[in-house]
């Protein structure tokens, strides 16, 4: 089942819905600019979920994370535990990606953790890299810092140290000659009990969202702006076209053939519209006081301009007032175009 009625997407209850992170966290409380909580719900029960594809800047996290670890033991003197300390290497295929197996709702990976001498966890550290350096002028971003107290909250705990490396143009391009120093990278450190005093109510506020809107199969309310792209793609119905497949056939073969003629006019058809602008602005120098038209004349043709006065209906300003509703019309038109396949 899926189905959109006032503002919500139904679905059938998710069999296995994956848990709410750090990182989806600040999407449902609806404080994250990147991710709003439709997004979040079409993650989290597996309705749609953008590919993950590596880029220059998951590599140089990847790269420059385990040099910003050595450099919090070395220059701040921090017991550090990280993720490969305690579950060894593939520690994401050994954890499948959850490093709280026992909870249901919420879960995540942590980047790393300050250990006293006994090995109890004393602090919560996530590792960010960035270009980005506006974004955390006067504090630690809410998403990160929302992020990092998830984790801390889960394991108990109330300090969170965040760390941020601000990388330019040639560290991405070679992130291994990165190194962390007290110009590039900031440490930021707050407690949770102080940042978010009612901390505790967020996570309910979480875990009511989840359990209304994941485990019913029932969306938060949608706004077709800031998630169209989401939108545009669950409401395209992809068909395959085997039994119409010759006429498919012969008209992609027709319109390779005239794009191959269209890409041999194209310079010509450039310069007839350059030289028909030309004709229009003259003919407008043309026009007396009470003419409807120009004409010039040529050897073949006669170019005419015509000149018409239109009344415009100012929508915004009937919307403003509001009245535009009472007098839209509803219609429902189909439009064919083409893609290429990637």
């Amino acid at each position: 089942m899926l189905e959109f009625r006032e503002g919500r997407m139904y679905i059938d209850k998710p069999k296995r819905p994956k848990k709410l992170t750090g990182t989806r966290l600040a999407g449902v409380l609806g404080v994250d600019r990147w991710n709003t909580p439709f997004k979040v719900w079409c993650d989290v029960t597996r309705t749609y979920k953008e590919p993950f594809e590596g880029n220059k800047y998951t590599k140089a996290g990847e790269t420059i994370e385990p040099k910003t670890i050595d450099y919090l033991k070395n220059i701040y003197l921090l017991n550090v535990l990280t993720p490969e300390d305690k579950y060894g290497k593939n520690f994401f295929k050994k954890t499948w990606g959850d490093f709280f197996p026992h909870e249901e709702i919420f879960g995540g990976m942590w980047d790393s953790l300050v250990i006293d001498e006994n090995g109890k966890v004393e602090k919560v550290i996530e590792i960010k890299t960035t270009e980005r350096v506006e974004d955390w002028e006067s504090d630690v971003p809410e998403h990160y810092a929302l992020q990092a107290s998830l984790y801390a909250y889960l394991l108990g705990v109330d300090d969170v140290i965040m760390v941020a490396s601000f990388l330019e143009d040639k560290d991405y391009d070679d992130p291994s000659s990165f190194e962390p120093n007290a110009e590039n990278t900031i440490v930021r450190e707050f407690k949770v009990s102080e940042r978010y005093p009612n901390f505790d109510k967020m996570i309910d506020q979480a875990r009511a969202w989840y359990l209304g809107h994941v485990t019913l199969g029932v969306s938060p309310k949608y706004n077709e702006k800031d998630d169209k792209e989401i939108l545009d793609i669950l409401r395209c119905n992809v068909v395959e076209t085997d039994d119409i497949g010759e006429i498919v056939k012969e008209l992609e073969q027709l319109i390779d053939e005239v794009k191959e003629v269209e890409d041999q006019l194209k310079p010509k058809e450039d310069r007839i519209k350059l030289l028909k602008d030309h004709l229009k602005d003259y003919a407008k120098t043309q026009f007396r006081p009470y003419d409807t038209k120009v004409q010039l004349k040529g050897s073949k043709y006669n170019w005419n301009v015509s000149r018409s006065i239109r009344t415009k209906v100012n929508k915004k300003a009937m919307k403003k007032d509001g009245i535009l509703s009472k007098y839209e019309i509803t219609q429902e038109t189909y439009r064919l175009t083409n893609s290429t396949l990637d």
